[in-house]
């Protein structure tokens, strides 16, 4: 049995069906399993897959136990040890450059195993660059849009299970986003969600601890508040940076970003920041996982000073 972890978010999951269809069409296995993972799990990850059990890892930390491995996270090597381990390989690719992790597949596969793409993983890769990158056009498409891959990825923020992820692996394997989009289980989520962003957005300004110098500090943990991770953005388009605590499944998570829609000039790498939190992402956008909510709060505050501090009177 090969097991593909994979990230879980929209992007993951799209690089989890894409790499299952590679290897069933191209390498013959008919053995696979599939399960999301976050990144609450850093500190078991070097010993992953010491019980000599196969896994593949797809849009997460590289691990050098991986049979296959694909990913774009500037800091997906989370100690020097793994980096040097590290060399392109037949089954091993790393692109910081990519907007997401399903080019990387798709074009790996093309030009060393001769994979034929489907044109509803054209469509996959092409939403997940958009979304994974936050290429909307807008702040309101971000929050608004109704294409189906947004409406999958607004369903996914109320998955009532950690493993129902799973089963949006397993369909898009086989379907187009529009009939994912359209189960009917999956439009009672989306409506739901819908929901909950409308609150999200209403409820967002009392969940403000701190704003100046264009730079948003929120505290969203309270259960009784819904959260939206474009709300600040759509609500404050002056903003270079927002940095905020919420709470996840796998406990409390920072997560810092740059505005989509008002890139500050010269501006700073929040995933290298929150690395050094234990966390990691790109450079637009970043998160880390504290062990406490007193921690949750020195970090979240640390980061928002030093990205306030990073810009100059004049920006």
């Amino acid at each position: 049995m090969l097991t593909i972890w994979y990230h879980r978010d929209f992007d993951g999951i799209a690089s989890a069906a894409i790499l299952a269809d590679v290897l069933r069409q191209k390498h013959g296995r008919t053995d696979l399993r599939w399960q999301g993972i976050n990144h609450d799990r850093r500190s078991e990850w070097i010993d992953w897959g010491k019980d000599g059990a196969e896994f593949a890892c797809v849009d997460f930390f590289f691990h050098p136990r991986a049979m296959f491995w694909f990913d774009h996270h500037p800091t997906t090597f989370i100690n020097d040890d793994f980096r040097q381990q590290y060399q392109q390989n037949e089954r091993w690719r790393f692109d910081p450059t990519a907007p997401s992790c399903p080019p990387i597949i798709l074009k790996h596969a093309a030009e060393l195993w001769d994979y034929k793409v489907p044109e509803r993983f054209r469509d996959l890769e092409h939403w997940s660059n958009v979304i994974d990158s936050a290429k909307f056009k807008s702040a309101e498409e971000a929050l608004f849009g109704d294409q189906p891959a947004l409406r999958i990825m607004r369903a996914l923020t109320v998955a009532p299970r950690p493993d129902w992820s799973d089963e949006i692996v397993r369909r898009f394997l086989d379907g187009s986003l529009e009939s994912v989009a359209n189960d009917p289980d999956l439009e009672k989520r989306y409506q739901r969600a819908c929901r909950n962003r409308d609150s999200a957005i209403d409820q967002f300004e009392s969940t403000i601890v701190e704003r100046h110098d264009r730079v948003l500090l929120y505290d969203a943990v309270s259960d009784k508040i819904r959260r939206e991770r474009f709300a600040a953005f759509y609500l404050y388009s002056g903003l270079y940076y927002a940095v905020g605590i919420v709470p996840t499944r796998g406990g409390l998570h920072i997560t810092a970003a740059t505005n989509p829609w008002n890139v500050p000039p010269d501006g700073r790498n929040v995933g290298e920041i929150c690395e050094r939190y234990g966390g990691g992402g790109h450079k637009a956008v970043g998160g880390a996982n504290p062990e406490s909510y007193a921690e949750a709060v020195r970090i979240a505050r640390e980061i928002a000073h030093e990205l306030r501090d990073s810009l100059s009177p004049r920006k």
